[in-house]
């Protein structure tokens, strides 16, 4: 098959890629800084901090994959539907973390939304991607930007929650 005219995505990749390396490099410098906080324990980080890192990474990961050459609609389309069954399984995953909380903190609706909910439509959405890209190419590279900017703003409010979180509930100092 023919290989996709990606060239006139360049420039919007390149952009989106930076901004989601960039932004999982803040959110380590965001925990590296937090551990002096007391109550964050390692089911919290990977219940909230780990999943943004994932959406991160998996904007990266599309930008860095969309940006090499001579793709065909075949090696998209697996690629595709390998990453986006891989999104939802491990929206699952995040979807069982989230129930083991414990007593320290109930998520509540809002949590379930956007840490669960939004990402794992996007990465189901991916899956239909892979398969749109056979009879509709450029309508399925719009909706890989849209899921692409929609993974990055999620990764965005989630990485603002948690620090707004961890800000709020920091250990308090005695005077």
């Amino acid at each position: 098959m023919e290989p996709l005219p990606l060239s006139h995505w360049e420039n919007f990749y390149v952009i989106v890629g930076s901004a989601a390396a960039g932004l999982t490099g803040l959110t380590f410098v965001v925990i590296a800084l937090i551990r002096d906080v007391a109550t964050v324990s390692p089911t919290g980080l990977s219940a909230w901090v780990t999943p943004t890192v994932v959406h991160f990474g998996g904007v990266l990961a599309l930008a860095a994959f969309l940006s090499m050459p001579d793709l065909t609609v075949p090696i998209l389309s697996a690629a595709f539907a390998v990453g986006g069954v891989a999104g939802v399984v491990y929206g699952g995953y995040i979807a069982a973390k989230l129930r083991r909380q414990g007593p320290t903190y109930i998520p509540v609706r809002e949590d379930w939304i956007w840490n669960v909910v939004l990402p794992t439509i996007a990465y189901a959405a991916l899956i239909l991607t892979g398969l749109l890209i056979w009879r509709h190419p450029v309508a399925a590279l719009h909706a890989i930007a849209v899921l692409s900017l929609l993974l990055l703003f999620i990764g965005i409010r989630n990485a603002w929650d948690i620090a707004a979180w961890m800000t709020t509930h920091g250990p308090r100092s005695s005077q």
